[in-house]
């Protein structure tokens, strides 16, 4: 809802603030006053084309200005998010801040929650926020979509079986589309999916042909060295062995013999004390494990001899056979064999081919006869649903002073598509026998503001936006018309916030509040003097003087006074 507009060297308007609040707000005034630039602003707002004419004489520029509050979770608050907004967020809503400049050079600027913003960001917010409908714009449900998506949301409240049929119609389609898109890929892509078969097949075939295990580069790798090395290693065992063993240096001395030499002593003055006895048994233990790595050593050290530069010389060929699948397919032979893997798995698929496309060619099939018929069903619920929008939009309009206008809501076949196979528009028959046309076109202004009044007023409950602005919507009509026009326009507002300019008394009776707009001139208008007009809300007395004034001229008039307190009174009783 929007909370108050500001408007700053706009047309005749040089700085005013417009006041508004829930239900049915009207603007009046006298002819030129400028009624028409509180339209002019909300367009700006809506990412309307900013003209540099409609910046007041004198000025360098004009801005328009909205503070709206929104409930939370509104799709404007989150695209304007997205802007960048600064948004403040309050229990259960937020307020959000739009703003909109226009130079006298014809240069706009935007802004969103306090940001700059590209102006296409006000046009896509007010998709969302406001509906207006005036002199030469008809935003809402003017295009296919728009008036597709409100037949819909009827039909849902209409038909109770149309959401489940809309909801089976479109899993059908997304599954037929699925299938379509991998069928077509495989029809379109297979000289590239065989020779990608033929790849894989022949990498395959390279890694089978090497059979290679896991780790076996590294294990390689750890051989290679210790045979690379088999000099220095043969040296260090064997000396090792005899520094423990020295069964071919005479007197030398070595760790076997002394330690047997110590356990010996221990063992003979284990006697006499047996805490060396204890000692004497550890020693022992000393020498059985020096006799067994003295074991060991030996036959590390005739395994060298075994391998000798035949077996380094294999191991230098594998690891060239493995290190050219590492070049080819992965940094390791273990990452070798997981693409491998891979490899094989995708083969599969591509060898699969012709299965697949049988496949999903008896899926496509089967599908489109599911499609054929869940569309016909939403279209027969569509169908219906027209039919009562039409007559109750039609009923409306009689009550609207265009009691021969009919509105026609066509449906024609169209090509599949997620939203059915029909083809929607709405269309008026001004008259009996004429040809009915689409909206916007042989209607002139106010009988299209009043053809959009009763679609509003019938689409109110299902397919509200916050906001509606009607401009001219009271054009050409009087007496009983007027008051109809009054009370729909009174029932719209009890949905959504509605803002109408008008000149006709019976309209302005309905309004939850009333702003005036009234002009002043200062200077000689002849020798270039400037008007300038104000915006003012209305309280009680002031709203039967400007009853008294649109229904007679004549404000201080007793009996226009007496007359403005009587519509004011039947207008409270009709109200929905």
């Amino acid at each position: 809802m929007i909370e108050e507009i500001r408007i700053r060297d706009l047309g005749v308007i040089s700085e005013s603030t417009l006041p508004l609040g829930p239900g049915l707000s009207v603007v009046s005034g006298e002819t030129g006053a400028g009624k028409t630039m509180v339209v002019t602003a909300v367009g700006l707002l809506l990412g309307n084309r900013a003209d540099a004419g409609a910046v007041r004489t004198g000025a360098k520029s004009a801005s328009a200005e909205a503070t709206l509050t929104l409930p939370a979770g509104h799709a404007a608050l989150a695209r304007a998010l997205e802007a960048g907004a600064d948004i403040d967020e309050f229990d259960g809503g937020a307020e959000l801040i739009l703003a909109r400049t226009v130079g006298a050079d014809g240069r706009s600027r935007a802004h969103v929650g306090g940001r700059s913003a590209p102006i296409g960001v006000l046009a896509e917010l007010g998709e969302t926020l406001v509906a207006v409908h005036g002199q030469s714009d008809q935003i809402r449900l003017k295009g296919a979509g728009p008036q597709r998506e409100a037949l819909d949301k009827f039909a849902a409240e209409a038909q109770k079986s149309f959401p489940a049929a809309m909801a089976k119609y479109r899993a059908v389609f997304e599954r037929w589309r699925a299938a379509q898109v991998e069928l077509e890929l495989l029809r379109t892509s297979s000289r590239e999916r065989l020779r990608e078969a033929e790849s894989l097949t022949a990498a395959l075939a390279e890694i089978d042909a090497v059979e290679p295990l896991e780790a076996e580069d590294e294990l390689l790798k750890a051989e290679t060295v210790k045979l690379g090395n088999v000099e220095e290693l043969r040296r260090a065992s064997l000396g090792a062995h005899e520094a423990l063993i020295a069964e071919d240096y005479g007197d030398g001395a070595d760790a076997v013999t002394l330690v047997d030499t110590a356990k010996r002593l221990l063992e003979t003055a284990a006697e006499s004390d047996d805490a060396l006895g204890e000692l004497g048994k550890r020693v022992s233990e000393v020498g059985y494990l020096l006799a067994d790595i003295a074991r060991d050593l030996a036959g590390y050290a005739t395994s060298l001899d075994t391998e000798g530069p035949g077996r380094l010389a294999e191991l230098e060929d594998r690891r060239g056979e493995l290190a050219v699948l590492v070049r080819k397919y992965a940094p390791s032979i273990d990452e070798v064999l997981v693409w491998a893997d891979t490899a094989r798995a995708r083969l599969a698929e591509l060898t699969d081919d012709s299965g697949r496309i049988e496949t999903l060619e008896a899926e496509v099939a089967a599908a489109l006869l599911e499609l054929e018929t869940l569309a016909a069903d939403v279209t027969k619920l569509r169908r219906s649903a027209a039919d009562k929008l039409s007559r109750q939009v039609s009923a409306e309009l009689k009550a609207l002073a265009m009691p021969d206008a009919r509105l026609v809501i066509e449906l024609a076949p169209a090509e599949r598509g997620i939203h059915g196979a029909d083809d929607i528009t709405f269309l008026l028959q001004p008259h009996a026998g004429a040809s009915p046309r689409p909206l916007g076109k042989g209607a002139s202004g106010g009988e299209l503001s009043r053809v959009m009044l009763a679609l509003e007023v019938v689409l109110a409950a299902v397919d509200p936006v916050p906001t509606f602005v009607f401009d001219e919507v009271d054009s050409g009509v009087g007496g009983k018309a007027a008051v109809e026009i009054g009370r729909r326009l009174a029932m719209l507002a009890r949905h959504v916030q509605v803002l109408v300019v008008t000149h006709l008394p019976q309209v302005a009776a309905f309004a939850d509040q009333h702003i005036l707009v009234t002009k002043s001139s200062v200077g000689n208008n002849s020798s270039g003097g400037i008007t300038t007009s104000n915006v003012r809300l209305l309280d009680d007395g002031e709203r039967v003087r400007e009853l008294a004034r649109m229904l007679a001229g004549q404000e201080d008039s007793a009996t226009a006074q007496a007359h403005a307190r009587e519509l004011l009174a039947d207008a409270r009783a009709a109200t929905p």
